[in-house]
């Protein structure tokens, strides 16, 4: 069983494996630092920089179909979302959250390849800035973590 034969070392391995990035660009202040953090955590973890495709869309609407294409592709191993979403005055902070973050999950689901979502969506823009750099290793971790075990269990 991979949770329990495998050391932590051995599910956060990723020398062999090819990682997609897709970056909203709205909120671009926090999104480029949960993308360095992302980046600088899968590199940590050994992924190759050649094996780091890495892209940007205007918002966290335009994620999934990305994610899609890159789906598609079946070049990769995971991928990642990365996006930002504050809420404001009106109704869109849920249009938008409750929209990119199904179409992040049924893009997982349909092409069976790990997604780490880490669109962010926060109150505020201190929230955001509080969470960026974490959230952005942490989805660098769970894509390598699932792109291993999925390997695993095919």
């Amino acid at each position: 069983m991979f949770g329990a034969d495998k050391g932590v070392a051995d599910k956060l391995d990723g020398k062999k494996l090819k990682i997609a990035i897709v970056q909203a660009r709205f909120n671009e202040n926090i999104t480029n630092t949960l993308a360095a953090a992302c980046r600088a955590e899968l590199l940590r973890l050994g992924v190759q920089e050649a094996h780091i495709h890495h892209v940007l869309v205007p918002g966290a609407l335009e994620v999934p179909l990305a994610l899609q294409a890159m789906a598609e592709q079946d070049e990769y191993d995971a991928l990642i979302a990365l996006g930002c979403i504050i809420r404001g005055e009106t109704y869109h902070f849920e249009l938008v959250a409750n929209e990119s973050g199904a179409g992040v999950t049924r893009v997982g689901l349909d092409y069976q390849i790990p997604i780490a979502n880490a669109i962010l969506t926060t109150e505020n823009l201190e929230q955001a800035i509080a969470r960026q750099s974490e959230k952005g290793t942490d989805a660098a971790r769970v894509a390598v973590e699932m792109a291993n075990l999925l390997e695993v269990l095919s």
